[in-house]
C-alpha cells in the first residue's frame, strides 16, 4: 500500500485494541472485528492510535499488532501506523522502524504532549520525523488531549514539507476550511472529530479518521455519498441522526463507550488498560441503547 491508495480513503477507522481479561492483547478477536469494519465501508485502518490505547502499548506489542493486522487485511485497504510520542528522538526511530517494517501507507504522529513545545518546536519535531525515513507522515493535531496544538500557520508550513502528506485535525471546522483552502492541492485534510465529518467533507476535506466508524460505518458512507452526489439535504439528515450516536461514544473517555458497545455486540474487545476504566453498567446500557436505536 502507498500514498496513492490512501488518497481514495475517505473513512479511516482508528482501530480499537482488543484486550483479554488479563490485560494481554486479544489477537483472536481481530479477524471478526476487522472483517466487520471492511464490510461496513472502512476504507483505511489506523493502528495504535488514541482509540487503540497507544499510550499503554509496549513497543513489542505494537509491532506484533502491526504484523497481525497486516496479515488479516492482506492489502485490501491502506494501513496507517501510530508512531508519535512526545519524544522526538523516539518518534524518529519508530518512523524508521515502521518504514523498514513495510506494509504501511503512512505513519501518524501525534502533536507532542506534556512538554508544551512552542510552534517552532512543534515544527522542528515534525520536520525531524518527516526527514528520518521514506515513510509518509500524517500530522495529528488534538490539543484537547495534548495541550499544545498547532496553529493553522504552522500546519500549513508543515504541509509544504515533501514527506508530510496529511493532517488529522481536531480543532474545528474553521481550521478545516482554512487548511483545505490554503494547503497544497495534494495535501490530505481529515477531521478527527466524528461529529464534524459532514462539515469537513462539505468544505472539501478528504474525510474522517473515525471512532464511530466501528459502529456506524454505513452512515458515514451514505452521508459522504450523498455529499458527492450534491444531495445536501440527505447528507444533512444522516448527519443529524448520527450526532446523538457520536455524542454517546464520547460521553465517557474514549474508547470506553466504544468497547462497551462492541463487547455487547459480540466482538470481545475486552477491558481497557489503566488509567482508563470501563463504563459503569448504567453508562454502558444508555450508550448501547442510543447506538442501537
Amino acid at each position: 500500500m502507498s500514498i496513492t491508495d490512501l488518497k481514495d480513503a475517505r473513512i479511516i477507522t482508528a482501530l480499537v485494541t482488543p484486550f483479554k481479561e488479563d490485560g494481554s492483547i486479544n489477537f483472536e478477536a481481530l479477524p471478526k472485528l476487522i472483517e466487520h469494519l471492511l464490510a461496513h465501508h472502512t476504507e483505511g485502518i489506523l493502528l495504535a492510535g488514541t482509540t487503540g490505547e497507544s499510550p499503554t502499548l509496549t513497543h513489542e506489542e505494537e509491532l506484533e499488532l502491526f504484523s497481525e493486522v497486516q496479515r488479516i487485511v492482506a492489502g485490501r485497504v491502506p494501513l496507517i501506523a501510530g508512531i508519535g510520542t512526545n519524544d522526538t528522538r523516539d518518534s524518529v526511530q519508530f518512523a524508521r522502524e515502521v518504514d523498514e517494517f513495510g506494509g504501511f501507507a503512512a505513519g501518524l504522529a501525534v502533536t507532542p504532549y506534556y512538554n508544551k513545545p512552542t510552534q517552532e518546536g512543534l515544527y522542528q519535531h515534525y520536520k525531524a520525523i518527516a526527514e528520518a525515513s521514506n515513510l509518509p507522515i500524517i500530522v495529528y493535531n488534538i490539543p484537547g488531549r495534548t495541550v499544545a496544538g498547532l496553529t493553522v500557520e504552522t500546519s500549513l508550513r508543515l504541509a509544504k514539507l515533501p514527506n508530510i502528506i496529511a493532517i488529522k485535525d481536531c480543532t474545528g471546522v474553521d481550521t478545516i476550511a482554512r487548511l483545505v483552502e490554503n494547503a497544497p492541492k495534494d495535501f490530505l485534510v481529515y477531521t478527527g472529530e466524528d461529529g464534524q465529518a459532514f462539515h469537513a467533507k462539505a468544505l472539501g476535506a478528504q474525510g474522517v479518521i473515525s471512532v464511530a466508524a466501528h459502529t456506524n460505518g454505513d452512515d458515514f458512507y451514505n452521508m459522504f455519498t450523498a455529499l458527492d452526489q450534491g444531495d445536501i439535504q440527505e447528507a444533512a439528515r444522516i448527519h443529524r441522526q448520527l450526532l446523538p450516536k457520536v455524542d454517546a461514544l464520547f460521553s465517557v473517555s474514549s474508547p470506553a463507550p466504544l468497547k462497551a458497545v462492541l463487547n455487547h455486540q459480540g466482538f470481545h474487545v475486552g477491558p481497557l488498560r489503566l488509567p482508563l476504566v470501563a463504563c459503569t453498567e448504567a453508562e454502558a446500557q444508555e450508550i448501547i441503547k442510543i447506538i442501537e436505536s
